[in-house]
């Protein structure tokens, strides 16, 4: 527990002084002409995979339709932004690492991070969720954080990989949250448009953007959020998130609210 602490002391610092090339600036170093901001590079995630199938329904099974949702998303920025480098942390079946998907990201310098999970409840919970890393003010979120979390199980030395954090623990989930992230006003900005795009173009009920510690978003140095399309214990979202009309509604969501926040950011930097 003595790491996680350090973590939370070691986040305040970070964000004290932390800039990020995904942040936009006003003016380039030296005065010189106003820096135009252009967003390049885009990670998409397929949460779970391999050993780890996430949660399930009847028939379906998160890992494959985060996995389906994903593919169509960046096939959809592929076609119609050109410009954008797309980034995938998995486009088969295979085991990711939660460290992994977000080295990934690191690694490619990207500008936004966009994780994809499937969820599970009671049969009668239904609707989208959009998160971002940030305090978990209920105890619902603290358990959608620690469903989420609780892969780091399956890997191995996750204990020294993760400072100490113990995915079973809610003291450790709470000084975990002390990590704020330092792009969390362009993360809310990103989710806000998903969130929108779910309710009023795609039709889904939404239970809005929400905020919590959760791992995967943790190391990503760049806005970052995660998607919960639906809960597979549902039914008839299950039959809904299954069938390839519903993942391309559901990427189409996600792409236009890209495209949206992309043009949003590229307008308010230089001329």
């Amino acid at each position: 527990m003595r790491n996680i602490v350090a973590l939370g002391t070691a986040a305040l610092l970070f964000l004290a002084g932390s800039t990020s090339s995904s942040t936009p600036r006003a003016t380039a170093p030296g005065g010189a002409a106003p820096y135009k901001y252009r967003l390049r590079t885009v990670v998409l995630d397929a949460g779970h995979g391999g050993k780890d199938r996430g949660c399930v329904g009847v028939k379906a099974r998160e890992a494959d339709v985060a996995l389906k949702i994903i593919l169509e998303l960046g096939r959809q920025i592929e076609e119609n932004m050109p410009e954008v480098k797309v980034v995938y942390t998995r486009k088969t079946d295979v085991f990711v690492e939660l460290a992994d998907r977000a080295g990934i990201a690191n690694k490619h310098n990207a500008d936004l991070f966009i994780s994809v999970h499937c969820n599970a409840s009671a049969p009668a919970a239904i609707g989208t969720e959009v998160w971002t890393m940030g305090p978990h003010k209920t105890d619902a979120n603290l358990s959608v954080a620690k469903r989420e979390n609780a892969v780091i199980l399956q890997e191995e030395n996750y204990q020294e990989r993760y400072s100490g954090f113990d995915p079973t623990s809610p003291q450790s989930h709470i000084l975990f949250s002390l990590y704020q992230s330092a792009h969390m006003v362009n993360s809310l900005r990103f989710a806000q448009k998903v969130d929108r795009q779910f309710r009023t173009t795609v039709g889904r009920p939404s239970r809005g953007v929400k905020q919590a510690g959760f791992l995967v978003l943790w190391k990503s140095t760049m806005p970052s959020v995660l998607i919960e399309s639906g809960f597979l214990t549902n039914r008839q979202e299950e039959q809904y998130l299954n069938d390839k009309a519903g993942q391309s509604y559901m990427a189409s969501g996600i792409y236009r609210a890209f495209r949206d926040y992309k043009n949003e950011l590229e307008a308010t930097t230089g001329e």
